[in-house]
């Protein structure tokens, strides 16, 4: 239970919400309110609360509480863990709750209605004061973007995702270019931000981005350099599809080449030999790793990684290949005996059937660590069904490298035509567009 400090009688309570991953002239205007009218109690958004409607935030909560408690304004810092200031107003009751006048349209229009509605039982009152004009979001969002991230706060964004949202969105990424949309998309649906949460480095798209087949022809060296440059442009976590990870002698130096330019996670995947892309209708030939000898790989993967924050996660291909769901449970549970910190369960079926079974019965299992789902074959499905089907992250694995090459192909035909580029032009971006982006 919250409890507040020294509260006396003669104190009114003044309670104010922020997020504060960067402290500006905005939030402190805001707290100097609140601070003439009595001991202001913050509650502090935490990453749960933030991510229900807007970009998980540079800086994790204790980070920012720790800003947050030495400000002279504030008497005590408190989570709040929901944009709906519901719970923490019950607890508290506070005689004034202060925010700036501009939540009175927008995403927060609502929250702000159930505010005076839940204060109104104990006569609290709503302050507002003016919004502090000459703070622009996209301002902010530039000083974030000229701090940077080092490698252990990238790393450490995949895990925070985890714990804040039902479901994490992450999508392939072949370049720095590829990277920088991801980056930088926002679409505003129903009063709600939706954007992509992170990237996803695949061997399928290194491969064909450099005309070569998917069989692991590209060497992790080369896929790490280009992997490097993405970096340099991006902020948000990245996956990285390590295949089967090689032989056991070379992985820990794979681990740790990751773990050194801040990727979040490895996937491995439980075939051996000489890789033939899963999506293929023809597997013959194609090998699953004993559990015995891939629990090995994972134990070894474990035991290499440095930081908590660097996830290994586990691929089973026992649906890919034709086996039944007790084998991709019970691989399931022995990876994560032996260091699995995710699973990822992989169908190429045209309807998502197996992969749900697989959610509910592993959802279940005392071994039980997050799922993910790659529908490339049953894009059919909506993401509100893999949530209740209990995956927590969803990879769309190569959609940027496929709509990239039917618009090149349209635009080189389009100038061998006509012999110019003017009727190619309606269906390109601008030079100054593209320009902008950098």
């Amino acid at each position: 239970m919250i409890k507040i400090k020294n509260q006396k009688k003669q104190k009114k309570i003044v309670y104010c919400a922020f997020a504060i991953d960067i402290l500006h002239e905005g939030h402190i205007n805001i707290l100097k309110a609140a601070y003439r009218l009595g001991d202001v109690v913050m509650g502090l958004l935490t990453d749960k609360g933030i991510a229900e409607y807007k970009q998980l935030p540079h800086f994790n909560y204790d980070q920012r509480r720790l800003v947050a408690q030495n400000i002279k304004y504030v008497k005590q810092v408190i989570p709040q863990n929901s944009l709906d200031y519901t719970e923490n107003l019950l607890k508290i009751k506070p005689d004034y709750v202060v925010h700036g006048d501009d939540w009175k349209n927008g995403i927060q229009k609502k929250t702000r209605a159930n505010v005076i509605k839940v204060i109104k039982k104990w006569s609290g009152k709503l302050i507002e004061p003016k919004y502090t004009q000459n703070i622009k979001k996209s301002s902010i969002k530039d000083q974030i973007s000229e701090l940077g991230t080092s490698p252990d706060t990238r790393k450490s964004k995949l895990k925070r995702l985890l714990n804040a949202k039902s479901l994490v969105r992450i999508l392939e990424c072949h370049s720095a270019l590829a990277g920088l949309i991801i980056e930088n998309l926002k679409i505003k649906k129903k009063e709600t931000v939706l954007e992509f949460d992170g990237l996803w480095s695949s061997s399928l798209t290194d491969s064909l981005l450099r005309g070569k087949p998917d069989n692991q022809s590209v060497d992790y060296s080369t896929r790490i350099s280009g992997l490097s440059e993405i970096l340099d442009v991006t902020s948000k976590p990245i996956i990285f599809d390590g295949d089967n990870g090689g032989r056991l002698e070379h992985l820990p130096f794979l681990i740790k080449s990751l773990e050194r330019v801040g990727a979040s996670a490895i996937i491995l995947e439980d075939k051996v030999g000489l890789k033939k892309n899963s999506l293929f209708k023809n597997q013959k030939g194609v090998k699953q790793d004993s559990i015995k000898n891939f629990c090995k790989k994972l134990s070894l993967a474990k035991k290499t990684k440095i930081s908590n924050d660097f996830m290994i996660i586990a691929r089973i291909e026992s649906f890919i290949l034709g086996k039944n769901i007790d084998d991709a449970l019970k691989r399931a549970e022995q990876y994560v005996k032996s260091g699995a910190d995710a699973i990822m369960i992989h169908s190429k079926e045209k309807v998502p059937d197996e992969i749900f079974d697989f959610g509910r019965k592993f959802f279940k299992s005392k071994y039980y660590k997050p799922i993910i789902a790659v529908p490339s074959s049953y894009s059919k499905t909506y993401e509100k069904d893999l949530i209740k089907n209990n995956i927590k992250i969803v990879i769309y694995a190569n959609h940027l490298l496929r709509s990239s090459y039917p618009a090149m192909m349209k635009t080189a035909e389009s100038i061998l035509k006509n012999s110019r580029a003017f009727e190619s032009e309606k269906s390109l971006a601008s030079v100054n567009e593209i320009i902008s982006l950098i």
